[in-house]
């Protein structure tokens, strides 16, 4: 701009003897050509018929009914040893990819969901949660190949997915985080001397991945090598990069996430947050939205830091910022997870926005305003809460284990099962 405001305040200085009518029309010319510089750029809208989930089970079905419901046709993969799980039935077109492969390696395998998407005349693929939904190359691979990617842009999800960058821009927006260190640790040294600056107790972390794996707390010098070799075995074999970094450990916090949804025009909202502080292995069991409890002061910081940081690096479609929140109400940022959530159907219930219909929507090119998304209009509608079944024997101590689901976990409950309702009633109402 400085070019722009260097030739008109010569034309200024040429006119400024002339009368006020003139002074005022070069003044007018001068904001005409800001403003046509500055007004973003104008987004293609292209309307999707056809998309792929890359991925199984629970979420690709969500999906396929979010675009049946939008009159877009779906498309299934499968492993082979997924041939008769039920999102397969539920699509329209299903493929097999990764023959040969075991059941991971297959929905984690790119050129066969490229090929069969290329093959297919797919316009965009939804990459669910789990497996790619994370993977900057895969998104990518999907712009590269004429698809379209629902969820950020490759770059973005790049930058949120290494943690260590996601941090600095969280810093450069304003945004409190938790004290650690700014790149990821490459010797069991690089532990030590942090933990000799900032004392215990620490926690490691995967530096490229999330949902609890690589993660370790450690309260004692003498359980540091240990913990720092686990973590970086656990971060290898689930994302292929052992890279970890270290924090210091916020003991006992409340974990608060922010649902944010962007578009390509550059607009960011918010749809208020989710308490998941009730956790097993640093992975989620009990999801309430709203959080209880939450002092507004600090609901307007946590949203309004989410908002910041998502407008700093043009964030679009879904995703959901995450953080901690110590005994004294002050709260930290951890990580973006660009991608939408197990629990985002808590969110769902008490704001009345279907996010999978928004995701396509964004993906098309509309704009929030256009989808009726404006932040003074999102509301809290009550509450939603939401609990994830674990599959652990507590008998073999948490042990995985596999099984019909056929009743209530505890002897207490299977017994109301047999009892009359009013019996059933008063129970429930004591418990």
């Amino acid at each position: 701009y400085e070019c722009i405001l260097t030739i008109n305040m010569d034309l200024f200085n040429t006119c400024r003897k002339r009368s006020t009518l003139g002074l005022l029309a070069i003044r007018r010319v001068w904001c005409v050509t800001r403003s046509a510089h500055t007004a973003p750029q104008t987004v293609e809208y292209r309307p999707i018929k056809k998309v792929m989930v890359a991925n199984r089970g629970e979420i690709a079905i969500r999906v396929f009914r979010a675009c049946t419901e939008l009159g877009i046709r779906t498309v299934a993969i499968y492993s082979e040893q997924d041939t008769g799980q039920m999102h397969r039935q539920k699509a329209d077109e299903a493929y097999l990819i990764g023959k040969g492969l075991p059941p991971v390696a297959a929905y984690l395998h790119i050129p066969d969901i490229i090929k069969v998407a290329k093959e297919n005349n797919v316009d965009a693929i939804h990459p669910g949660y789990g497996f790619l939904s994370e993977r900057a190359d895969f998104a990518q691979a999907c712009t590269d190949a004429g698809v379209r990617f629902i969820g950020p842009t490759p770059e973005v999800v790049r930058k949120m997915g290494d943690k260590v960058e996601a941090r600095a821009i969280a810093v450069s927006a304003g945004v409190p985080v938790v004290p650690g260190t700014n790149a990821p640790i490459s010797s069991l040294q690089e532990a030590q001397e942090f933990s000799n600056t900032c004392g215990f107790p620490i926690i490691f972390k995967a530096a490229y991945g999330g949902g609890g794996r690589g993660m370790r707390v450690v309260r004692e010098y003498e359980e540091l090598e240990e913990n720092y070799n686990r973590a970086y075995s656990e971060a290898l074999a689930a994302f292929g990069n052992g890279a970890l970094f270290v924090e210091k450990f916020i003991e006992k916090p409340r974990h608060i996430e922010v649902q944010i949804l962007g578009d390509k025009y550059g607009n960011v909202i918010h749809l208020y947050e989710r308490d998941c502080s009730i956790q097993r292995r640093h992975q989620k069991v009990v999801e309430i939205a709203p959080a209880s409890q939450l002092d507004p002061h600090l609901r307007d910081r946590l949203t309004a830091d989410s908002v910041n940081l998502a407008r700093q690096v043009d964030y679009e479609n879904a995703g959901t910022v995450e953080f901690l929140v110590d005994k004294h109400g002050k709260h930290y940022f951890i990580e973006v997870n660009s991608r939408l959530q197990v629990e985002h159907t808590v969110t769902e219930e008490i704001t009345d926005v279907d996010l999978v219909h928004a995701q396509l929507r964004v993906c098309e090119g509309r704009s929030l305003s256009e989808l009726g998304l404006k932040q003074d209009k999102i509301r809290i509608n009550g509450c939603a809460i939401q609990c994830r079944v674990t599959t652990e024997d507590p008998a073999r101590g948490f042990q995985p284990d596999t099984g019909r689901l056929e009743g209530c976990g505890d002897v207490e409950s299977c017994r109301w099962r047999d009892e009359g309702e009013g019996d059933l009633q008063r129970k429930m109402e004591r418990t």
